[in-house]
């Protein structure tokens, strides 16, 4: 890495496109475990492929609905819906872990058999006012280390249209470029007083690798004129004309 930053601040001339485009093709986000846990835990999957299962059983039209009044489609028509779903990577719980919620959430106790911490307990001052107390502070622990090419970061959140009534993840940013250790997540434990058993491969965080430089973008707040009027009326009645406009006419590539 540091040579090639080397060669890259010795060139005369731009970057030839073909070399642009390699690079681009060659950045890469890594998930490292320890030699031995390599094939014991469970791996970070692409979000695509951890689709929820109702999403996977709706139709994206709903025939009983359907009617002159009514188009009967379901949100599985709805791109943003699914880029939010298939956007980066899921990082699971590694090992199954039996979590008990207990006097109405103010007790968490969490237990497992694998041979690695996987839940420990954050002080409630630490997060004074929170809207979730009484109930602990908790954390999960992981056993993958992220890695991004310099200047990118990750976002860690809630798995994206995901939701489930146990557990919440606190969401966070880290400079995966630089801090190259394993990430804890912390959480509340929000579902009913029982006994819980989050398997291994369970959801955990979803995680967006993005380059910092681009979240700073220059923000210009003002009334629209008339062109930007009617350029949103032209989105919103092509959107309404026909099915799949915004997936095949606006909708970048994926």
């Amino acid at each position: 890495m540091e040579r090639g930053a080397g060669l890259a601040r010795s060139r005369p001339f731009p970057r030839r496109p073909q070399l642009a485009m390699f690079a681009r093709k060659t950045r890469k986000i890594e998930f490292l475990c320890k030699p031995e846990d390599e094939g014991v835990l469970a791996p970070p999957r692409p979000a695509r492929e951890v689709m929820p299962d109702w999403f996977r059983r709706l139709p994206a039209v709903d025939k009983e609905r359907l009617s002159p009044k009514n188009n009967g489609l379901t949100v599985k028509r709805c791109m943003p819906f699914l880029d939010a779903l298939t956007t980066g990577w899921i990082l699971p719980l590694v090992a199954t872990v039996r979590l008990e919620i207990a006097d109405g959430g103010k007790t968490v106790n969490a237990g497992w058999d694998f041979d690695r911490v996987m839940v420990s307990y954050h002080g409630k001052h630490q997060v004074a006012g929170h809207p979730h107390l009484p109930r602990p502070p908790s954390k999960f622990h992981n056993y993958w280390t992220i890695r991004t090419p310099p200047g990118w970061s990750c976002l860690f959140t809630p798995p994206l249209n995901r939701s489930n009534s146990i557990f919440e993840i606190a969401s966070g940013v880290v400079d995966t470029d630089e801090y190259v250790s394993p990430i804890h997540f912390p959480f509340f434990a929000t579902g009913e007083d029982g006994l819980y058993v989050l398997e291994k491969g369970t959801p955990l965080v979803q995680v967006i690798p993005f380059r910092r430089a681009d979240t700073q973008l220059p923000a210009e707040i003002r009334a629209e004129t008339p062109e930007d009027a009617a350029a949103s009326k032209r989105v919103f009645r092509n959107t309404i004309a026909g099915d799949g406009w915004y997936r095949k006419s606006a909708r970048a590539p994926r």
